[in-house]
């Protein structure tokens, strides 16, 4: 179960922010029963590109040996 301040991979592409398949964010808010989580995305310069919420098909959990791209 996802919890706060976890890293996501979005599992698909969202046009209207410019973000893709296997852009990394962060969990900033969970829903009751993990029906949905606001996500934060950021660039490496730490600037906020959006902040979505997002069901759990939208993402996957971040696993430790991911490279970021």
């Amino acid at each position: 179960m996802l919890q706060e301040l976890d890293l996501v991979v979005l599992t698909r592409d969202i046009a209207d922010h410019q973000l893709q398949v296997g852009d990394v964010g962060t969990v900033v808010h969970c829903y009751a029963d993990g029906a949905a989580f606001e996500v934060e995305f950021v660039t490496a310069a730490g600037s906020t590109v959006a902040v979505l919420t997002l069901t759990p098909g939208d993402i996957r959990a971040f696993q430790a040996r991911e490279i970021l791209h």
